[in-house]
């Protein structure tokens, strides 16, 4: 795959303008004040995972409408706390998994709450939560459609508020300092994490990776790929609803959300990323933090020979170097991580750009 999107010049610089709907932060305030009408109701059990490191809790909770989330809480073992926690959320079609298979954090000696996603875990691993009593209408195979015709009914809006409850549940748990909480993801959990950035105050980072959610209007022009292609499909058969569907995306928009966040984050994009356009991304990138934009101690990591996949490991080594950083600037004990030498450490971005 080629580059194809707009040069690195370009994309640093793209802020398409805002398209917020009329509403737009009282539709979001509303549904935070549906979400706290159900309580928590935080159940925990210890779950026999076969780990000798590693403490793992099933965890269960209500999210939006009172529906019940699942989640995995893993931690160093024997650890008390308060520690940091991760509060990761889960690629497209993916779900929690098995505990085993998340140990990153954990090993770094962070808490790590795994949140399952509504509806989704039938693909590439598993998961266990419902989304019940939500037809919202004629869908597309997959999530993006369901409920677009109106946003009150949105998929998104479901997850978004049910993420939103993860970090409050996470803040609750005795392990976890609740102060210092970082939203993460990849994909369709880095679009997630920006949302959350934007609706959740005082978390103490977010670590968003080739984020999906963002700038649909854009994204469906640029990429066949699902899962923008699930618009595609549904707009191909509902000719007179393209307006009122995005209209609807726009209120899911991870880029708006985006512009009312505030905390330190790290974003990465890959240059030749059919699934999440580079300039999606930007997009996203440029405008978090709103009219402060330019104030927000924010970075962003080029992949330049990447599609989807990003940057695997070499991103986990910038994360756990930038996260630990993080934790030290609050003033509390810094997480240790495994130390760069010279053989190890992250290459600049004019290496990774101009590849030899």
């Amino acid at each position: 795959m080629s580059a194809y999107d707009l040069p690195l010049e370009e994309l640093r610089a793209f802020r398409p303008p805002l398209r917020l709907p009329d509403g737009f932060d009282d539709f979001w305030q509303r549904t935070l004040d549906e979400l706290a009408q159900h309580p928590a109701d935080v159940r925990r059990t210890p779950e026999p995972a076969g780990l000798t490191t590693v403490d793992v809790d099933d965890v269960r909770f209500a999210g939006w409408g009172g529906d019940e989330v699942a989640a995995w809480l893993l931690r160093p073992a024997g650890a008390t706390g308060p520690l940091p926690c991760v509060v990761e959320f889960v690629g497209y079609s993916g779900g929690r998994g098995l505990p085993w298979e998340r140990l990153l954090w954990s090993s770094a000696g962070y808490a790590h709450l795994v949140v399952d996603t509504r509806g989704q875990g039938w693909a590439w691993t598993t998961g266990v939560t419902a989304d019940p009593g939500h037809d919202g209408g004629p869908a597309a195979p997959g999530m993006l459609t369901r409920g677009l015709h109106d946003p009150h009914e949105h998929y998104y809006r479901r997850l978004y508020a049910d993420a939103v409850r993860a970090v409050e549940v996470a803040r609750s748990l005795p392990e976890v300092d609740p102060d210092a909480v970082v939203a993460h993801g990849i994909s369709q959990g880095g679009g997630v994490a920006l949302a959350v950035a934007g609706l959740v105050p005082g978390l103490l980072g977010v670590m968003a990776d080739v984020p999906f959610l963002c700038a649909f209007r854009r994204a469906v022009d640029l990429t066949d790929a699902e899962p923008y292609a699930e618009v595609v499909r549904w707009l191909a058969s509902h000719r007179d609803d393209v307006e009122r569907a995005f209209l609807t995306l726009d209120h899911v928009d991870a880029v708006h959300l985006a512009s009312r966040a505030s905390a330190p984050a790290l974003v990465s994009v890959a240059l030749r990323d059919e699934v999440c356009p580079p300039s999606t991304v930007f997009a996203a990138y440029n405008h978090y933090g709103g009219d402060r934009a330019d104030e927000v101690d924010k970075q962003v990591r080029v992949w330049w020979g990447n599609g989807h996949e990003g940057g695997g490991g070499h991103q986990q080594r910038e994360q756990l170097a930038w996260l630990a950083g993080r934790v030290a600037a609050r003033g509390g004990d810094e997480v240790r991580s495994a130390p760069a030498g010279p053989e190890d450490a992250p290459a600049s971005e004019d290496d990774l750009l101009n590849p030899a």
